[in-house]
C-alpha cells in the first residue's frame, strides 16, 4: 500500500497531534514540541481539546495542564473540555448530559492561533475518536486548514494502526508533517523495525523515532528538528 502525503504543505498554523491509538505518547511529543518552539523564539499554544477521566479538581497530571505548562500559556491551563468517565469523549460527554459543539471549539482555536506561530491540538485516543457524535478530528483539522502531526508508539501492531491512520488522513485532505514513534513501555520483537516497515509501505519518508526521554529540556531538544518543520510556512 502507498499512502501519497504532502508533508510540511502548510496552509495555517495549526497542527493536529493525532494518535493512532490511545496512550502512545501524543502529550509527550506536544510538550516537547511546544517547548522547542519557544527556545527557538516562537510563541506556541497547545491544547487539549477534550480530556476525559477527570477528577472534579484540576490536577498536575492532566494532559491539558501538561500541554499548557509546556507552553508557558495562562489560557488555556487546562483541557477545553473536562469530563469524569474514562471513555472516548462522544459517550464520556452524552454520560453527562453535555453536547459538544464543533463550532465553539472551532471558533476558539481559531482565537488562539490569531495570537500564536503555531498551535498544537492535541486529540483524544486514535484519530477517529468521535469528539461528538458528528466529528471528529479529521473534520476539525479540515475546517482549520490544519497539518497533521502522527504519533504511534514503537511495538508490535503500530505498522497498521498508522497506515489506518494515514489513509484515513489522506482521504480527507490532510497534510502530514511528520510522524512520531515513542518507545513504548516495554519494546518487543517489532520495536527498531516499525519506522523502516512503515516508511516502505506508506512512502512517508523521515519517520522520528523519539527518545525515552523523561527530563523536559533533553525532551524538547530531541524534537527541536521537528519543531523546525512545524515552524515553515
Amino acid at each position: 500500500m502507498t499512502v501519497a502525503v504532502t508533508p510540511n504543505l502548510a496552509r495555517s498554523n495549526v497542527v493536529v497531534v493525532a494518535g493512532t491509538d490511545t496512550s502512545v505518547g501524543k502529550t509527550w511529543v506536544a510538550a516537547a514540541l511546544a517547548r522547542a518552539i519557544r527556545s527557538a523564539g516562537h510563541s506556541v499554544v497547545a491544547v487539549k481539546l477534550v480530556e476525559t477521566g477527570c477528577s472534579p479538581d484540576r490536577q498536575p497530571s492532566e494532559d491539558g495542564v501538561i500541554l499548557a505548562r509546556a507552553a508557558g500559556q495562562t489560557e488555556p491551563a487546562e483541557a477545553l473540555i473536562r469530563l469524569p468517565a474514562p471513555l472516548t469523549p462522544a459517550p464520556a460527554a452524552e454520560r453527562e448530559g453535555l453536547t459538544i459543539d464543533f463550532d465553539d471549539i472551532l471558533l476558539r482555536v481559531e482565537g488562539f492561533a490569531a495570537g500564536a506561530d503555531v498551535v498544537l491540538v492535541e486529540g483524544s485516543g486514535g484519530l477517529l475518536a468521535p469528539i461528538s457524535w458528528e466529528w471528529n478530528l479529521v473534520d476539525l483539522a479540515q475546517a482549520l486548514e490544519a497539518r497533521a502531526l502522527v504519533v504511534g508508539s514503537d511495538r508490535l501492531g503500530t505498522v497498521s494502526h498508522a497506515l489506518l491512520t494515514l489513509s484515513a488522513l489522506e482521504l480527507g485532505g490532510i497534510p502530514i508533517a511528520a510522524v512520531v514513534l515513542t518507545p513504548p513501555g516495554q519494546s518487543d520483537g517489532s520495536t527498531g523495525t516499525n519506522a523502516a516497515t512503515i516508511a516502505r509501505l506508506s512512502g512517508q519518508t523521515g519517520i522520528i523515532e523519539a527518545p525515552r526521554e523523561t527530563d523536559p529540556a533533553q525532551a524538547a531538544a530531541a524534537m527541536a528538528p521537528l519543531a523546525k518543520i512545524l515552524l515553515r510556512r
